[in-house]
């Protein structure tokens, strides 16, 4: 991952509206949610919930499908594991962060 792929994945994810968009998103897992139901969950203006749903989208962070009259978005699990990735790449003088046994306490 380039580093302006990551600035922009941080920074459409600065905000607390899209943070908590995106953790519903991770949760729903690749069914993923119609816009309605999110905007519902959120307690947030279906007008508004759109703004942050294209500021994530321009990210690369979610992806959107139509389904008859609804518009489904998932997390993009690919796009988040590769922005977990470049976070952690150089992580614990590089070694793996996949498993606690690993992780020095001090990067736990």
């Amino acid at each position: 991952m380039r580093s302006e792929t990551a600035i922009r994945a941080l920074g459409a994810l600065a905000q607390e509206h899209r943070l908590a968009a995106f953790r519903l998103l991770v949760e729903a897992g690749p069914t993923g949610l119609a816009a309605g139901a999110l905007a519902e969950r959120l307690a947030i203006a279906p007008s508004s919930l759109s703004f942050h749903l294209a500021q994530l989208a321009n990210a690369g962070l979610v992806a959107q499908v139509r389904q008859g009259r609804s518009i489904i978005y998932t997390a993009d699990f690919a796009a988040m594991g590769a922005l977990v990735g470049y976070l952690t790449e150089n992580c614990c003088e590089g070694a793996s962060c996949s498993s606690a046994v690993a992780m020095p306490a001090a990067c736990c």
